[in-house]
């Protein structure tokens, strides 16, 4: 009865990690023939599992991402540019930690949108560009556009894709300085695009805002440019991209 009451506790207080793990110690024998510091021990890593997995989760439902991608997703066999050793140093997070950028880009198909999505962690959200500039201006409109600006800064890491997918206008030039202001050396931000870099200040309408934009994306930046035919004609067993 004691051990059910503790188990009803344990469930109650968001424990569900170690109350599994007490749950499979009790039903097993092989516990038994362990200490109480190992058991307790386990319970604890059971515990800590337990709440990473739960983070991770809520990390990717918050992200909104294209692809559900890991590391160990990626085809670093394509002759596409895609350094492995690069990537698995990226993959560690410390330029997010440093408030640094990374700029990918390539052609369609080449896997950019993928490589985002592996290389996402801390507090992501994933946007493509034309839909974040309609909704900034759609929220101008409906009093929101400050509350939006102030979401997009708390961010941790802002996934940009398909920047610059059409040129854009003055004002979008404008709304996506504030979004990128507003993050510049305090927050990461990952921008995916067709266009190499050197060809985004002609996409964008007003040279002085291009200037600015560019200063604050460039500035301590990590740069992926992937090559090579369009990953997407490869057979269907492989790894999807983009």
């Amino acid at each position: 009865m004691l051990i059910n009451q503790t188990l009803d506790k344990l469930d109650q207080m968001g424990l569900g990690g170690m109350a599994t793990a007490l749950r499979e110690q009790l039903e097993q024998s092989q516990y038994l023939e362990l200490g109480f510091e190992d058991r307790l021990g386990l319970l604890v890593d059971r515990e800590a599992t337990w709440r990473e997995n739960r983070r991770l989760a809520t990390r990717l439902k918050a992200a909104k991402l294209r692809h559900n991608a890991t590391i160990e997703d990626l085809d670093f066999r394509a002759p596409r540019g895609l350094d492995r050793a690069v990537v698995l140093s990226l993959a560690q997070a410390g330029w997010v930690a440093a408030h640094h950028n990374l700029l990918l880009s390539g052609a369609t198909g080449v896997g950019k949108s993928f490589v985002c999505c592996a290389l996402q962690g801390h507090t992501t959200l994933y946007v493509r560009t034309p839909r974040l500039l309609a909704d900034l201006a759609v929220t101008r409109g409906d009093g929101r556009y400050h509350r939006l600006l102030a979401q997009l800064a708390r961010v941790a890491l802002l996934v940009l894709d398909d920047f610059l997918l059409t040129p854009v206008s003055v004002e979008q030039a404008r709304d996506l300085l504030e979004v990128i202001e507003d993050r510049s050396q305090l927050r990461s931000t990952m921008v995916a695009s067709q266009l190499p870099v050197e060809s985004w200040h002609g996409a964008i309408a007003d040279p002085t805002l291009a200037d600015a934009i560019l200063d604050r994306l460039i500035q301590s930046s990590h740069r992926i440019t992937l090559k090579g035919p369009s990953m997407r004609r490869r057979e269907p067993e492989d790894n999807p991209v983009e």
